[in-house]
């Protein structure tokens, strides 16, 4: 007679028993913790933020429900409490005055303009926190695109890449850590990397936007600068989204320019990109969650579809798994809010 208790839950040997039954290692939360292949950390994220001119000013943008433009006093207010949450950098992006914008972008490498004071203010407020700052003449256009524009409407590749290089050599002379020439512009990393280095600025890193792709996922954030472009599309210098090998191609371009880090953008529709990325370089590498997928998320969560917790780290995390070592998000504040008390929110 079997001495098997009839309560128990196990079941006895049959011909069909299973050797290996992964679901032994899913039984608690615990173990699952235990045994995860891939773990989101605050560290692995930089937080993209938007300042614009005046002062104890903070306004929502619409198509971002939950990111601010930040007049300068406000922004340091915030970066203080993202930093003591343990996020670690942030990436600024400026709301320029139409006064102050022209056909060249010369906003964009003056002294006091500013990204150059709000770059000063925060290495002195904040001082521990990586700060940084985007090369591209888009928010500084009265066109709106990344670069100069000739009569016929074309960009111009050298000359853009003359400003840019003016534009980076004042974010350093202010204090960034890290420029990140976001335009796709041919040349330009190297031509930022050697004049970094002839003016002594040689501990300035390079986050190159390597694989940028022309997609329609940025539209929320054009709305946060308005700095949509005034004719045509960027398809001219952003990447077509069918191209996989072109991606290597710019990433190898970047790293023998002088890269210190690669980013692919956008993030969750390019998946496959940032692994293909990772697997080349020993560089590394960045995945920018745009603003198109942030206010997805956000949207189908105001609509009751979503457990928007759950779902922004599932997805932050598949970032990660696919390659990120780094993630710039709109989320990191959430995010570090939430993986204070991570247990109770594992997907």
């Amino acid at each position: 007679m079997s001495s098997e208790n009839p309560s128990s839950n196990h079941t006895a040997p049959t011909a069909t028993t299973l050797i290996h039954r992964p679901r032994r290692l899913r039984r608690t939360a615990t173990l699952r913790r235990m045994v995860q292949e891939t773990t989101l950390t605050v560290d692995d994220l930089i937080y993209p933020m938007f300042v614009m001119e005046g002062e104890e000013q903070k306004m929502e943008i619409s198509s971002m429900p939950g990111c601010y433009r930040y007049t300068l006093d406000l922004l340091l207010e915030e970066i203080a409490e993202v930093w003591r949450l343990g996020v670690g950098g942030v990436a600024l992006f400026p709301v320029i005055p139409e006064v102050k914008k022209d056909d060249v972008g010369s906003e964009s490498y003056n002294p006091e303009g500013l990204v150059q004071r709000t770059v000063k203010a925060i290495k002195e407020a904040v001082p521990g926190i990586l700060v940084i700052t985007d090369i591209a003449l888009d928010p500084f256009t009265t066109h709106g695109h990344d670069g100069i524009v000739d009569e016929n409407g074309v960009i111009l590749n050298d000359p853009t890449v003359e400003v840019l290089v003016k534009m980076a050599l004042s974010q350093a002379a202010a204090g960034s850590d890290m420029v990140a020439p976001s335009d796709m512009m041919d040349g330009r990393v190297g031509a930022i990397r050697k004049a970094l280095d002839s003016e002594g600025y040689i501990d300035v890193r390079i986050l190159a936007y390597s694989a940028k792709y022309a997609s329609a996922y940025y539209g929320p954030f054009r709305d946060a600068l308005d700095s949509a472009p005034k004719f045509g599309d960027k398809k001219t210098y952003q990447m077509d989204g069918a191209n996989a090998r072109e991606a290597i191609k710019e990433v190898a371009l970047d790293i023998a320019e002088g890269a210190d880090i690669v980013m692919v953008k956008p993030a969750l529709a390019y998946l496959d990109i940032i692994r293909q990325v990772k697997d080349y370089t020993q560089l590394p590498v960045a995945a920018y969650n745009v603003s198109g997928e942030y206010a997805m998320i956000k949207a189908a969560a105001q609509m009751g579809w979503i457990d928007e917790k759950r779902v922004i780290l599932e997805t932050l995390t598949s970032m990660k798994r696919a390659g990120a070592d780094l993630i710039l998000t709109y989320f990191a504040k959430e995010v570090a809010l939430i993986l204070v008390n991570r247990r109770a929110f594992l997907f």
